[in-house]
């Protein structure tokens, strides 16, 4: 049985910084959600570049100039379900991509993460698949890896409401993710058991990191 857990004291020292990366469907927000719990500031890549690809911003308007009519929506604006079809189906379309948005993602991640210093935050968590390719891990302290089984992955990517092939095509453009990012973790925290005994594992963790970086 998990045992409650309460929020962080203020900081004593400096802001703890870590990374959360892993597969699509293993849990990665599910974690941060337990860590904003806990007093941790967060910080979404996703959010950020959903931000940097509003409509009326440059990148928004240049990812509609370079993918053409297939990825705008009937209003001109840019079809997101239409990009991820392309991008997660060709992985130099989704490189292409990532050349875009990732050069007005980093500044805004960077600016949080110095805000959550400034505020006094005892740990600030970035949330990114792309954590550790795109330099974001070499400005944390911690790298926490969150994987699950495949059968797990699968279940929860349904209960999101993905239709069966979009859900295996998005797997399927991470084969191996995994193991690839594994030399980079500090920690793996495997979400594939109860919720009791992840949250767990979380508030243990959080701990261990405090702890080392004070």
């Amino acid at each position: 049985m998990s045992r409650p857990a309460e929020p962080l004291a203020p900081r004593r020292g400096r802001t703890v910084r870590i990374g959360i990366t892993g597969p699509i469907g293993c849990g990665k927000s599910q974690v941060v959600r337990w860590l904003a719990e806990l007093g941790v500031a967060t910080v979404d890549a996703d959010a950020v570049a959903r931000g940097v690809t509003a409509p009326g911003s440059p990148a928004h308007d240049e990812v509609l100039r370079h993918f053409g009519p297939a990825v705008a929506a009937a209003d001109g604006t840019l079809d997101r379900a239409a990009l991820g079809r392309i991008v997660f189906a060709d992985p130099a379309r989704l490189r292409e991509l990532e050349a875009i948005v990732h050069p007005a993602v980093r500044p805004r991640i960077l600016d949080a993460l110095e805000r959550a210093e400034r505020e006094g935050a005892p740990a600030v968590a970035v949330e990114a698949i792309k954590l550790v390719e795109g330099g974001l891990a070499a400005l944390c302290d911690e790298v926490w890896l969150v994987t699950c089984d495949a059968a797990a992955q699968r279940a929860r990517l349904r209960d999101r409401g993905s239709a069966p092939e979009d859900a295996e095509q998005r797997i399927a453009a991470q084969a191996g993710l995994a193991d690839r990012l594994r030399p980079a973790a500090s920690r793996v925290l495997d979400t594939s058991g109860s919720m009791a005994e992840t949250r767990a594992a979380v508030v243990d963790a959080l701990a261990e990191a405090i702890a080392a970086a004070r």
